[in-house]
């Protein structure tokens, strides 16, 4: 038996969604912005609100995050 994961948002979720911007930012609207989903979370560009964000699951974005302040993320 297969488990069927949860529908990706929708545009009204994605409206009423409670947008958030790192601590780091200090106000300014250089940043990106996130947004929690549930098992989604959408990240959008704070100086552009107007392009649509990235849909990524929270288990990516969690993994991410974590390689990020882990300094796992190298380039090259």
């Amino acid at each position: 038996m297969s488990t069927i994961p949860p529908c990706r948002p929708h545009a009204e979720e994605l409206q009423k969604a409670r947008w958030r911007k790192s601590s780091y930012s200090g106000g300014a609207n250089d940043c990106v912005e996130i947004a929690d989903l549930g098992m989604y979370a959408a990240v959008r560009d704070s100086k552009d609100l107007g392009l649509s964000p990235v849909i990524i699951s929270r288990s990516a974005l969690d993994d991410l995050l974590g390689r990020y302040t882990c300094g796992e993320t190298r380039v090259g």
